[in-house]
């Protein structure tokens, strides 16, 4: 510091610095944390979630359909319903650049999808390739265009073989335990195989 205790250019360079480091983390992992709630509301079949993360003009494509804002959530669901009985989907390779308020990521997603009979098992995997963007202060998605790349299926009976009596099953909806808070050993109703 300088001799009048005011900051030097060095130091205020370096603050500056540290600040936009900041900034971008910051950006980063709250854009991460949005394409992250759109799979767990897509998971819980929670269409205030889903739709928390896009904007009001929001586009998704999934494959020839598209919906804007609030009209994916209920559509994803149906979707879902019709053919699977309980799916997960998981993000994995994330990648995003920014610039300024405008973001475009590329996340990785494996879907695994129990299918109606209970007893098949699709695996797909594709990408979320989004354009998000930064508007009153919130990072949300303003596009959203999906691509597959694999899938397969495989046998899922397993899961009715008595193998996991006991253990805690997901539900469609805000009673799923991991909306429970707090989190106790008896909260419930637990839905279990």
């Amino acid at each position: 510091m300088s001799t009048d205790s005011q900051p030097t250019d060095s130091l205020l360079s370096e603050l500056e610095e540290l600040r936009r480091e900041v900034r971008y983390l910051r950006d980063r992992q709250e854009i991460l944390d949005c394409i992250q709630k759109q799979a767990r509301g897509h998971d819980r079949h929670d269409v205030e979630l889903m739709t928390s993360v896009l904007h009001e003009d929001g586009i998704d494509e999934h494959g020839p359909v598209t919906n804007v804002g609030a009209e994916y959530g209920p559509w994803a669901n149906q979707q879902h319903s019709m053919a699977f009985s309980a799916h997960l989907h998981n993000i994995t390779t994330h990648t995003c650049e920014i610039d300024g308020d405008v973001a475009h990521a590329e996340s990785y997603v494996i879907g695994t999808m129990v299918g109606r009979d209970g007893k098949t098992l699709a695996f797909m995997g594709g990408r979320y390739l989004d354009r998000l963007e930064r508007r009153n202060g919130v990072w949300k998605i303003a596009l959203r265009r999906c691509t597959i790349e694999w899938a397969f299926t495989a046998d899922a009976s397993f899961l009715n073989s008595g193998a996991f009596k006991g253990f805690l099953k997901g539900t469609w909806d805000t009673s799923d335990l991991s909306y429970a808070r707090p989190l106790l050993p008896d909260s419930g109703p637990a839905i279990r195989w």
